[in-house]
């Protein structure tokens, strides 16, 4: 966390305010530097991973007190990186952070950047200039926040240190709020708040007080692509699997150092199951693994992860939730999730972190798996759906989109259920009534990237009980000729990834003060993955064909080949059942009123309707009940 307020007097006192709120990244220990002559402030809380010693605090100065570094994350390959560096450096330990600030000292900041391996987020100040630069990792691992508070320029991990400035405004972009309301995250660069933004993946923000940011990325996924696809994978089947083993192992040689108890999230998935394998055949003892199990069966996963476990032989440990342990939950998120996110499967993945928390400091994930292999159903489903619908008549389109939501989700599940059983594998899919819903708001699209976005969406392209809203521009570079489902793969890669599925693990495991790592995105690994030719990710109707054939090297295909299921949780249940009374105290139209946010009418329809069973509208509901929970948990700190 830092500032620059050269105009602000007493400009120290408030660090220590903004860098309590976020004790909770790093609560080991804590640090403060301050350039009086500028007015600059920057701020460190440490979870000591690497080197546990006095010589990884930080903020941290270079040998030739040019530099002042503040850096969250971890630099993977931080032993290359020392050793290619002048043997006249005396060391004063071994963490990473040392390593990096030394190699920008000596090669510069992009070029630091562009040889590093890792997640990060970092704040760099060059005393030599006065200037500040702040830095994300490729795929956005880390979070970052920057923004104008009146005089002065302000950037923290969260955005709950921000709030503890004395310039800070807290007014609500209500753009973003639908946003929000549609995706369940506020896509970068925007935030919840006007004025305030998030730095994307791959980039450097260069900054001098009174003077306009300046933006550049050092990597570029959407040129990784065509570059991939111009230099495509040329090697057989098992020359590709062996490829995949080899990265795969080495992203996992760097990311499995520490100094502290390690781990894995194990769901019995594809992705995770990966990771935990190759971990098992690095390791001499058992690697310790964690689920989540629910009594629902259609949500429960935990069998399957227990059965992977036993065959490789980890030090596995579970946790099947109640009721009670829901209700203890929820209501931490809005506390957690310092700008409004609402992925409902934010709640186990809290919970799974909980447990982890209790033997571990770090733990690594299968995450990045599903983007990389093409393993969403949606991806097959869309391609299909789309060279079909794009062949039916506009009336024909029109009448459909109008009669298929006039059966519930619900029912649309109980009618199709049976038939489930009867289609092959790579044709069955989860909670098919909602594909149903969402193919009906979207047969009248005349583009593929459209179709697909809207499929990804929870509600038509502006809310209407969001007031005021209009449709927020995502930007989004769209790659040439690589096909409907490559161009799928890499929207999720920019949009998704970063902010849906890397945000909900990393403030769920941050929340408790556990490290998380995902050894699947390192850039090596992704450049791979976008070289590959279809046929090598999906093959005869089933998806993630190469990640699949590295997995049956370690654990047997039987214990694999299974529908997906994904992280997801019984919302809909939940919303009339442990959360009905939570829900209706958030709900209440006199709040919405008084807010000027969302429509009470709309809310209180919506809410009616999936109540009596009409319409099953649990995604949208966790949408607005999400912001409700943040909204009254910060509405100190919110102008309305």
């Amino acid at each position: 966390v830092g500032f620059f307020s050269p105009s602000l007097a007493d400009y120290r006192q408030y660090l220590s305010a903004m860098l309590d709120a976020i004790t909770h990244r790093g609560p080991d220990d804590s640090g403060q530097w301050f350039d009086d002559t500028q007015g600059f402030a920057l701020g460190h809380q440490r979870l000591s991973v690497i080197d546990l010693s006095s010589a990884g605090a930080q903020p941290m100065i270079s040998r030739c007190q040019r530099w002042v570094l503040a850096f969250n994350g971890e630099i993977y390959n931080h032993r290359q990186l020392r050793q290619s560096l002048p043997d006249a450096i005396t060391w004063r330990g071994h963490a990473d952070t040392e390593v990096l600030l030394e190699y920008i000292a000596h090669h510069g900041i992009e070029h630091a950047l562009q040889q590093s391996v890792g997640m990060f987020a970092l704040a760099l100040w060059d005393r030599d200039t006065q200037t500040l630069t702040l830095a994300r990792d490729r795929i956005g691992e880390k979070p970052l926040y920057y923004g104008k508070l009146g005089a002065s320029f302000a950037f923290a991990s969260e955005l709950s240190a921000l709030y503890h400035h004395p310039h800070w405004q807290g007014n609500i972009d209500v753009d973003a709020l639908g946003s929000l309301m549609r995706h369940n995250y506020i896509p970068s660069p925007h935030s919840v708040f006007k004025n305030i933004y998030k730095l994307d993946p791959g980039c450097m923000l260069s900054y001098c007080f009174d003077q306009t940011p300046i933006i550049k990325t050092y990597w570029d996924a959407t040129k990784a692509l065509q570059q991939a696809q111009t230099h495509p994978f040329e090697g057989n089947d098992q020359q590709a699997i062996d490829r995949l083993d080899t990265l795969l192992q080495q992203s996992l040689a760097g990311q499995m150092e520490a100094d502290v108890p390690m781990g894995a999230f194990l769901s019995g998935g594809i992705d995770s199951s990966s990771i935990v394998a190759l971990m098992q055949s690095q390791s001499a003892t058992p690697i310790k693994t964690f689920s989540i199990g629910f009594e629902q069966a259609d949500y429960n996963e935990a069998p399957h992860a227990k059965m992977i476990a036993n065959h490789l032989k980890t030090d596995h440990q579970e946790w099947y939730l109640s009721d009670q342990d829901t209700l203890d939950a929820v209501p931490k998120m809005a506390q957690i999730y310092s700008e409004p996110f609402s992925d409902s499967s934010q709640i186990p993945t809290f919970l799974v972190s909980h447990l982890a928390k209790q033997s571990v400091t770090v733990s690594l994930s299968g995450d990045g798996g599903d983007e990389l292999f093409s393993g969403y159903n949606r991806y097959l489903f869309t391609h299909n759906v789309w060279s079909k619908v794009k062949k039916i008549p506009p009336v024909i389109r029109k009448g459909l989109a109008q009669t298929l939501p006039m059966i519930s989700s619900n029912n649309w599940n109980h009618i199709l259920k049976p038939m489930q059983y009867l289609l092959p594998k790579r044709f069955q899919v989860n909670c098919p009534g909602d594909k149903i819903h969402k193919l009906s708001r979207i047969l009248h699209l005349e583009h593929m990237s459209d179709f697909y976005q809207q499929i990804n969406t929870h509600c038509q392209s502006t809310p209407e009980w969001v007031l005021g809203s209009t449709k927020l521009k995502q930007e989004f570079k769209h790659p040439h000729n690589v096909g409907n489902v490559r161009q799928m793969m890499h929207w999720d890669t920019l949009c998704y990834l970063p902010n849906d599925i890397l945000v909900k693990v990393d403030r769920a495991a941050m929340a408790v003060s556990l490290e998380t790592r995902v050894p699947m995105l390192d850039h090596r690994l992704v450049e791979f993955a976008m070289s590959l030719p279809m046929n090598m990710l999906h093959r005869q109707g089933q998806s993630k064909w190469l990640l699949r054939q590295l997995l049956y090297r370690h654990v047997p295909q039987k214990l694999i080949d299974r529908p997906k299921m994904g992280f997801g949780v019984p919302m809909a249940q939940w919303l009339k059942g442990p959360l009905l009374d939570w829900s209706q105290s958030l709900l209440d139209p006199r709040i919405l009123q008084d807010d000027g946010l969302l429509d009470p009418t709309w809310v209180s329809q919506l809410w009616q309707q999936h109540q009596s069973g009409k319409k099953d509208h649990a995604y949208l509901l966790w949408n607005i009940l999400a912001f409700q929970a943040w909204r009254q948990h910060n509405q100190a700190h919110i102008r309305l």
